[in-house]
């Protein structure tokens, strides 16, 4: 069905080409898992079968990719459209209408379909994805998570042949996410539905992979076949995988359930072992950090159409914490957020959770005092945000939010590092220090825009971090980062947890609340329905616990580097001897 034959593309200003060499084939009716590092070129194969490159990206293409024997150097997107459905990382660039019912017809409406067949197909896909109730609601007004299923459901709704997904399940809570590819694996048995897939999560997508499709590094030639035998060479590999490899399981796994049935020595071996807890702080006295020359406008500033003036001198980090008191917010008819009550420490590392829509990222623009509060009180470092200047409140809390762009102005990494070093008062070559430990061998002179999503948010997390906020706001962080920028970021975040910055997460991402926070807080329909040390909350909850607590329980382990600590610990000769 896709035929890549000897495809190279180079991009204009970049040293060595992004794909190099590609010569393969993708069968109609299979499921391919595209897996690499960050920035390896993944979208960009991509895009090579959507027309989107060179089309609309610009670089050069050499050799030859066809799709159902169309070939789409002369195919411009436009005419693939009948035959290819493409979601991309950034589902706010894919809309072109307003609401979520006629974003479900407009791709069926530009094929000519009649209109009764666009009715039953858009009521199809609304109860496939679970956007029945969604169906009026202004697109505007969604989650990120939600935009993300609608994105979905517009490009199958026309029943293309093939789907060229990026990131698919990146902004969706763990239901949402198997609700989809439930609804991925439908179409590839039974209508023979081609499918090629990107994804970082791994966990949640290897074990229903017919093949996985592996770009080691820039240029490199890829490498395809059984997503066993790949995962078993590759540098990304989901935890389920990195236990196997650990303990020396073979066949690799590639599913909790397959490890439950070979964990029972491993259990046996752990049985003894009480598994570690990690504590936050139960008080925390920092000494104030550097004042900055001026404060950087960021996401806040920008949205208020404002630059801050210079601020008084940073207060303590001790100030930072978050007291929150019967909290309820209100979007015209929706109510985002109810009685919510919660403390963060400084030093402590808190990871809310939740399905999408139960109101999280509503919680952390209101701590910023973006959204202001219907009822009850916020106070972050003994100010009310909503009733706070921006100036003073951008001193005390830093926002990342889920769409990295928001932040990113200047033309070239180096300019955006220049600015934040300037911005914050920091040495300079502050914030090209966090790049370069979030981002390895990126360049200064590469514009944002030619990065990857994932690298763009690593960026953008520079930036906020270089001016050490008391209290850091991360709205799905690790979007597009594979396994080894995720571990550097949680390097980084502990760094910081440690020298008392009060941490919120907003995240769907189990594994990483497993391997950071000290508490775990769930929302469901505005609500605080759990809140608790983590290891507490996600054991007993099958939709939030990670991968190894699943294989491992009812004992509490969360992450293969526990579990790795403790086998070398019991080993003749380890530290415990």
């Amino acid at each position: 069905m896709i035929r890549f034959e000897q495809v190279s593309v180079r991009y204009e200003g970049v040293g060595r080409p992004t794909l190099s060499g590609i010569d393969l084939t993708v069968p109609e009716g299979e499921l391919v898992l595209v897996v690499g590092p960050s920035g390896v070129g993944k979208s960009t194969l991509l895009g090579a079968v959507s027309g989107l490159v060179p089309h609309f990206t610009g670089g050069t293409l050499t050799g030859r990719v066809t799709v159902g024997g169309r070939d789409t150097r002369t195919h411009k997107p436009r005419e693939l459209a009948d035959l290819v459905g493409t979601v991309g990382q950034d589902p706010l660039a894919h809309f072109v209408t307003d609401t979520v019912e006629d974003e479900l017809a407009y791709g069926m409406e530009s094929l000519g379909l009649a209109p009764d067949v666009m009715r039953r197909r858009v009521e199809e896909t609304l109860d496939l994805l679970g956007l029945a109730e969604l169906r009026d609601r202004p697109i505007a007004t969604l989650s990120g998570g939600q935009r993300q299923r609608v994105a979905i459901g517009s490009v199958l709704t026309p029943h293309p042949k093939v789907l060229v997904l990026d990131e698919p399940t990146s902004a969706l809570d763990p239901a949402a996410a198997e609700d989809v590819l439930a609804v991925l694996q439908r179409l590839v048995h039974d209508l023979g539905t081609t499918v090629l897939m990107a994804e970082h999560r791994l966990e949640r997508v290897v074990q229903y992979a017919d093949q996985v499709l592996l770009l080691p590094a820039p240029g490199a030639a890829p490498v395809m076949g059984a997503p066993a035998d790949v995962m078993a060479l590759s540098p990304v590999r989901p935890p389920v995988v990195a236990l196997g490899r650990l303990v020396g399981w073979d066949p690799l796994p590639l599913s909790v359930r397959d490890a439950r049935r070979r964990a029972v020595d491993l259990r046996e071996r752990l049985a003894d072992v009480e598994p570690p807890a990690r504590e936050a702080p139960a008080d925390a006295v920092v000494a104030p950090l550097p004042a900055p020359a001026a404060a950087r406008p960021g996401f806040l500033g920008r949205l208020l159409g404002r630059r801050p003036a210079p601020a008084p001198e940073r207060p303590p980090v001790l100030d930072a914490a978050v007291r929150i008191e019967g909290l309820g917010v209100r979007h015209g008819r929706v109510q985002a957020l109810r009685g919510v009550t919660l403390s963060v420490a400084p030093g402590e590392t808190v990871a809310l959770m939740g399905r999408n829509g139960a109101g999280k990222s509503t919680l952390l623009t209101t701590l910023v005092g973006m959204t202001g509060p219907t009822t009850g009180s916020v106070l972050v470092g003994g100010l009310h945000p909503s009733r706070t200047p921006p100036r003073d409140m951008v001193r005390r809390v830093g926002l990342v939010p889920q769409e990295p762009r928001d932040l990113l102005y200047a033309d070239t990494v180096g300019a955006e590092c220049a600015a934040a070093d300037s911005d914050a008062g920091a040495p300079a070559g502050s914030c090209r220090a966090l790049v370069s430990e979030l981002l390895p061998g990126v360049p200064d002179d590469v514009h944002p825009r030619d990065l990857s999503e994932g690298q763009r948010l690593a960026l953008a997390l520079a930036l906020v971090l270089t001016a050490r906020p008391p209290l850091l706001l991360l709205d799905e962080p690790t979007r597009g980062l594979d396994y080894a920028a995720k571990a550097r970021l949680v390097g980084v975040l502990r760094r910081l947890a440690g020298a008392g910055h009060a941490i919120i997460l907003a995240t769907h991402d189990v594994e990483l609340a497993a391997e950071l926070a000290h508490r775990v807080v769930i929302l469901a329909d505005g609500e605080v329905v759990a809140d608790g040390p983590t290891r507490e909350v996600v054991v007993s909850s099958p939709a939030f616990a990670p991968q190894t607590a699943k294989i491992l329980a009812p004992r509490q382990w969360l992450t293969v580097g526990q579990v790795r600590t403790a086998l070398e610990a019991s080993a003749p000769g380890g530290p415990a001897a």
